[in-house]
């Protein structure tokens, strides 16, 4: 991975911030296990209401589960009053996600002034070994944020 500086010094604690504020996070049970600038790493433990009807987690939660990973890892670089919109990304499920959780690791790959790009990784479990279940390229776009939106993380 290539080595970041982050603009924020209190970057950890708005990651973590930020993640906590966004019900869609809670609501599926993700919870952020690591922050280091330009990479993040987040689990979703897994329940009945997040499988489908094979058994294996929803494609739809291991494409928002990568969205957020890869969001996370660029929002760790920006400024205090800076946050992302992800403007485009591309996800490839390569195996079911199974196992007792998902675990995504969001990356930075490119940071620019304006546009981030992100690579995550989704892991699912066999066999108590993780195992690459699908794959993402993100372009997130860097943007001010309103004054309302200011964070008091730190």
């Amino acid at each position: 991975m290539a080595q970041f500086e982050p603009q924020n010094p209190n970057y950890n604690a708005e990651v973590r911030h930020r993640f906590s504020q966004q019900p869609y996070n809670l609501s599926i049970g993700a919870e952020v296990v690591d922050v280091k600038p330009g990479r993040v790493e987040i689990v979703v433990p897994s329940r009945a209401d997040l499988i489908q009807h094979n058994g294996y987690f929803h494609g739809g939660l291991i494409a928002g589960l990568a969205d957020i990973a890869g969001g996370f890892a660029g929002w760790s670089l920006v400024a205090e009053d800076q946050g992302m919109l992800t403007i485009e990304y591309k996800l490839n499920i390569v195996a079911p996600g199974m196992g007792d959780q998902l675990r995504a690791v969001g990356e930075v790959v490119s940071r620019g002034r304006s546009i981030i790009v992100t690579r995550i990784d989704v892991f699912g479990m066999r066999n108590s070994e993780p195992v690459l279940c699908a794959t993402s390229l993100q372009t997130l776009k860097v943007m001010k944020l309103p004054p309302e939106l200011l964070s008091n993380a730190a």
